[in-house]
């Protein structure tokens, strides 16, 4: 059987490894839209959070297999159809994951100082598509929407002394624009409170621990907390506990610990909910935010924020949306349910339309670790075994896969980059990185990476 995966994200690689692994005659090929394979993981994960990329080195040993292709530089839904894919393979798998962000629906927030979190993120970790963002840094106190790891992970960004991000793979130009950032202060701004926060104990330990930044929580925030947990899972527990330890720590001696007064600080505001961005006085840029106070209805994580009708002012010039990423269509042949963001599938089986599968985000939507799109995959590629086993899937007509994509992207001029080709790319930035102390540069405009294969 000739199986096909778009996406070279986490979720394609873990359904190609799990189809390879327990089907000793499968054939898959993937199909990644960029030249660079691996998604998220090269363009999602911090800089500095290098132990979370090592799973690279799994997706490549499945790359290598005899039994597996890779083909960058080819977008499905553009340059071959999903309709054509399927004349091409016994069972296609849609993995490619989300590559919009969820809108504030706010007045102001198309004025300049506004990035979504996943533009931003892209432009540090060198996402071609955003290399040209050029966020502007020239503000003491920038205002991130969101309490997940993403929110924490761009306040880290901002607030790292330089010297530990030199030692990373943040992309060269990020690293200039940081040298010259007045970001002195970030505040987290989230619609509920510390007990629905969505970062985990790791990112918020981190946090609190970084060099020349100190951590802003109110005390009254966390008043009567402790009881509220007792009973909770004990991640949350723990986690509400750092909280709250946090903001009782008396500053004398956070400075002592911090050597000298901190230069920069960070905190967590709860209970506001965006309203409006302020523009400045020319009327384009953000100068400030309006936030509606909230109050909680509900326990627990099912806890809705409601507004009290009291507002609050704050003052910034860079706000960063961390509200979630979001899923978008790929080709019409594929249903897509456009109010949730996901393919409609039942086990990664997509509804209506046999032989044609997801897994990853699209499949559930933008939430959880590269361990949950692991087990998610597995369960996808799963559904494709049992289908190919229980004769679902009619593998009897031969399919030619690769074959006929490559007739159809040769007529529309489209030259696809191999596994290989993206090793010679890999080696470049390698060596790049190694002239200047860091693990890699990362090449950010694609033309580059093509020139450097020789396409």
């Amino acid at each position: 059987p000739r199986v096909c995966v778009v996406g070279s994200g986490p979720a394609g690689f873990y359904t190609a490894q799990h189809i390879l692994k327990h089907h000793g005659g499968a054939l898959v090929d993937i199909y990644e839209k960029l030249p660079v394979p691996f998604g998220l993981v090269r363009f999602g994960v911090a800089p500095d959070h290098p132990e979370v990329k090592n799973v690279i080195n799994t997706f490549t040993q499945t790359a290598r297999s005899e039994r597996c292709a890779y083909y960058g530089n080819v977008t499905v839904g553009k340059d071959v159809t999903v309709p054509e894919l399927q004349q091409a393979y016994h069972a296609v798998v849609l993995s490619y994951g989300a590559e919009d962000s969820r809108v504030l629906g706010i007045p102001g927030e198309n004025l300049s100082g506004v990035y979504s979190a996943r533009a931003f993120v892209g432009w540090y970790n060198g996402l071609p598509e955003n290399r040209d963002l050029k966020p502007d840094l020239s503000c003491e106190t920038a205002l991130i929407l969101g309490h997940g790891n993403v929110a924490l992970d761009i306040a880290r960004i901002l607030l790292s002394p330089l010297q530990l991000l030199k030692k990373t793979d943040i992309t060269d130009s990020s690293l200039a624009a940081l040298a010259c950032s007045k970001v002195k202060r970030v505040w987290l701004v989230g619609r509920r409170g510390p007990l629905q926060v969505a970062f985990t104990i790791k990112e918020l330990r981190e946090m609190i621990n970084l060099p020349g930044a100190k951590a802003v929580l109110d005390p009254a925030d966390f008043t009567g907390l402790e009881s509220a947990v007792k009973d909770s899972p004990r991640p949350r527990k723990r986690l509400t506990e750092l909280m709250i330890k946090t903001a009782l720590e008396k500053p004398v001696e956070m400075q002592a610990a911090a050597g000298a007064a901190a230069s920069r600080e960070w905190g967590l505001k709860f209970q506001r909910s965006p309203q409006e961005v302020l523009p400045s006085a020319d009327g384009r840029r953000a100068r400030g935010i309006r936030m509606a106070l909230t109050r909680l209805e509900g326990l627990g994580d099912s806890a809705k924020a409601i507004p009290t009708g009291d507002v609050e002012e704050l003052e910034c010039g860079l706000v960063l949306s961390s509200i979630g990423y979001r899923s978008l269509p790929l080709d019409p042949a594929v249903p897509f349910d456009s109010q949730r963001g996901v393919i409609p599938n039942s086990s990664g089986r997509v509804e209506g339309v046999p032989g044609l599968y997801c897994s990853g985000w699209v499949k559930r939507g933008p939430t959880g670790v590269i361990i949950t799109t692991m087990n998610d995959s597995f369960d996808t590629a799963q559904s494709v075994l049992e289908d190919l086993q229980g004769g679902v899937l009619d593998i009897s007509p031969s399919r030619e896969g690769f074959g006929l994509v490559e007739s159809i992207l040769c007529s529309r001029g489209v030259r696809p980059v191999s596994f290989l080709d993206w090793e010679k790319i890999d080696a470049a930035e390698v060596a790049r990185g190694k002239a200047v102390g860091k693990p890699r540069e990362k090449i950010v405009d694609p033309v580059e990476m093509l020139q450097i294969i020789g396409h």
